[in-house]
């Protein structure tokens, strides 16, 4: 089953392991953000409503809509 990056909790950490097929135009943006495959990260905030979605990334916090995290395939890593 793939996981994606909306599905983690705050706090939650991981590591990025791909796209979901059909979000070419997210999968763009988003690795140009610096997501790509084997990259690491740690949820810190996700608003009420869960969108957007704050995480760190190389060193910078970066938000993302619900959407776009949905694109995110990860594998976890901690506080699940």
């Amino acid at each position: 089953m793939d996981r994606k990056l909306a599905d983690l909790p705050v706090g939650g950490r991981g590591k990025i392991t791909g796209f979901k097929r059909g979000y070419d135009e997210y999968k763009r943006k988003l690795m140009s953000m610096g997501l790509t495959p084997s990259t690491m990260f740690e949820v810190v905030r996700v608003a009420p409503m869960g969108d957007p979605v704050e995480i760190v990334v190389r060193d910078y916090r970066l938000s993302l809509r619900r959407d776009e995290a949905m694109a995110v395939l990860v594998e976890g890593l901690g506080n699940e």
